[in-house]
């Protein structure tokens, strides 16, 4: 006896005529325009029949405060259709003014080391004043000769 291998899904087809999805897919007869469209409308009705039956429910007479069903249904609705969203945005806002107070506080501590910087300038300033006018009235200082230019011949 010998062993044979099962033939693969689709293999008594005639591989080098058609090729991809359609080599598997399943043959079927042309069904007529006429057919289809009929069962297109049935299954319309039958999906009109199923939304009448699930939605319509026996309406009894409202009171003054009473709210509309329609009305309530809708409103939650939206609530859980937009609840995601409104969550994203207030964790949106939440993280930028975790950023503007990041700012604000790094515009306060650059404000303070620039007073500090020129704070520090000013004083370096006031020194390098006090030094030249020391210098000044050391080399005019009475009793000391006069000193040659410093590229002067001697």
């Amino acid at each position: 006896m010998t062993p044979t291998r099962p033939a693969p899904f689709g293999a008594d087809r005639n591989s080098s005529e058609v090729s991809g999805p359609e080599k598997f897919a399943p043959v079927r007869p042309a069904e007529k325009l006429s057919d289809i469209d009929q069962a297109a409308t049935a299954f319309e009705g039958e999906i009109r029949e199923f939304v009448r039956r699930d939605v319509s429910t026996p309406r009894r007479p409202r009171g003054e405060n009473e709210p509309d069903p329609v009305t309530e249904n809708l409103n939650n609705l939206i609530k859980r259709v937009s609840g995601a969203s409104m969550e994203e945005i207030d964790r949106v806002m939440q993280q930028l003014q975790g950023v503007r107070d990041m700012l604000r506080a790094e515009g306060e501590r650059v404000t303070r080391e620039i007073a500090g910087y020129a704070s520090l300038s000013h004083a370096a300033m006031t020194a390098m004043k006090v030094i030249a006018d020391s210098l000044t009235q050391w080399k005019s200082a009475p009793g000391r000769p006069p000193q040659p230019p410093a590229g002067a011949p001697q």
